[in-house]
């Protein structure tokens, strides 16, 4: 093997090694390749590989909302409830990164230890690590390991910054967007973005004074949209497991519609189709970055301040000089 070719061959057999175990339904081995799909995102491809088609059996649940309306009490309620029904549960947390470390700040593993003990489910925090949009940048490739690993729900619980949380929407089967009375200016939040993705609007803690204002100004602001179908409006108190019920049955009422109506497919490819556009730009960053293509951008920098190249022009040499040329170019 020459000096320019790395071995690989040590690491796809570790890969494959833990693949194996995942679908044999051993958490350690889970756990370790959850690990490397987010601390290793060169090693994707192996994974990918290793676990072998995608299945796609599970279902998607979003969860995303303003900070303080209640998002990992109503995933842990979520949880209960699909494993009462028997249905084996994985929760993607993503959390606010550590500034020292990068890693998640585990937070939301902390309100969900009641379900430590539970073979049946398995929680994993992911660190956002600066990615816009409410998720980690490993999310998509977490969610393929879990449903290799066969769990039949895999419930997704966004950051909690707000407005910018629209990502989950091209994600999940079904979106929840949470709210709760009390929490700031709480239906201002989704009026910019939230409002169009939310395939279920949830009042969380509805048994506390100004949940009806909620639920009446939501009715009144999905009526705005004409020709579209109003988005449901759930009324839950998730600290004490009311409305969960209901929760669930609409949020299998609206997989099942899509399901029925081709949209479910047609989201899903358009997911696969974000996903290979995410992995492209990806690759065409760690290109940017390389060092070797350093003096070439600062040739460029400095021509463009000078005023003597136009940006659009500098990124149209920059790509030209980082990515190969087409056939017959």
């Amino acid at each position: 093997m020459g000096p320019d070719v790395p071995d690989t061959a040590g690491a796809d057999v570790e890969v494959q090694r833990l693949a194996d175990g995942t679908v044999r339904g051993e958490r350690r081995a889970l756990a370790r390749l959850l690990s490397l799909v987010e601390n290793a995102p060169d090693r994707w491809p192996a994974i990918r590989a290793a676990l072998g088609a995608d299945p796609g059996r599970a279902r998607i649940v979003g969860l995303t909302g303003a900070p303080g309306v209640g998002k990992s009490t109503t995933t842990s309620a979520l949880v209960r409830a699909y494993r009462a029904a028997g249905r084996r549960v994985g929760v993607l947390a993503v959390d606010p990164s550590s500034p020292l470390t990068g890693g998640a700040l585990l937070g939301d593993r902390v309100r969900m230890v009641e379900h430590a003990g539970d073979p049946g489910v398995f929680v994993r925090s992911l660190a956002s690590r600066g990615a816009l949009g409410g998720l980690a940048a490993a999310t998509t490739q977490a969610l393929r390991v879990l449903d290799a690993a066969g769990f039949e729900v895999i419930i997704v619980e966004t950051v909690g910054v707000g407005q910018a949380e629209v990502d989950i929407a091209a994600l999940a089967d079904t979106t929840c967007v949470l709210l709760a009375p009390g929490a700031g200016d709480d239906v201002q939040a989704v009026k910019a973005g939230l409002l169009e993705v939310a395939d279920l609007f949830v009042v969380n803690k509805a048994d506390r004074p100004g949940a009806e204002g909620v639920v009446a100004s939501l009715a009144a602001m999905t009526r705005m949209r004409d020709g579209v179908p109003r988005t449901p409006v759930v009324r839950i108190a998730a600290a004490h497991g009311e409305g969960i019920e209901t929760l669930v049955e609409r949020i299998a009422e609206h997989h099942d519609a899509r399901a029925a109506s081709g949209e479910l497919e047609r989201r899903r490819l358009t997911r696969a189709a974000d996903e290979i556009r995410g992995l492209a730009l990806a690759s065409v960053r760690e290109r940017l970055d390389a060092p070797e293509h350093g003096p070439v951008l600062a040739a460029l920098a400095a021509a463009s301040a000078a005023g003597t190249l136009d940006p659009w022009t500098a990124a149209r040499d920059l790509l030209a000089a980082i990515l190969p040329a087409s056939p017959g170019r």
